[in-house]
């Protein structure tokens, strides 16, 4: 999934080469991402109102489903 993340992200943003997306195992069942970015970038990844970061993580959240898992996104 991180590299998922990594990749919709990279379609968004001017610089792709500075997106990061960290991954922390919260417990069996829980994951966190954290992207990180140029600052350029923040807000194209969060989007006017959040829309984008909300899409990024309703299509991860359906893949975490399908894993059985709960995956929590942020952006730093």
């Amino acid at each position: 999934m991180k590299e998922f993340i990594n990749y919709l992200v990279s379609l968004i943003v001017d610089n792709p080469q500075d997106v990061e997306v960290s991954e922390r195992i919260l417990d069996e069942k829980s994951i966190q991402y954290i992207i990180s970015a140029n600052e350029k970038d923040i807000g194209k990844i969060i989007g006017k109102g959040g829309k984008i970061i909300q899409a990024i993580r309703n299509i991860v959240k359906v893949l975490a489903v399908k894993h059985d898992k709960q995956v929590r996104i942020e952006v730093a």
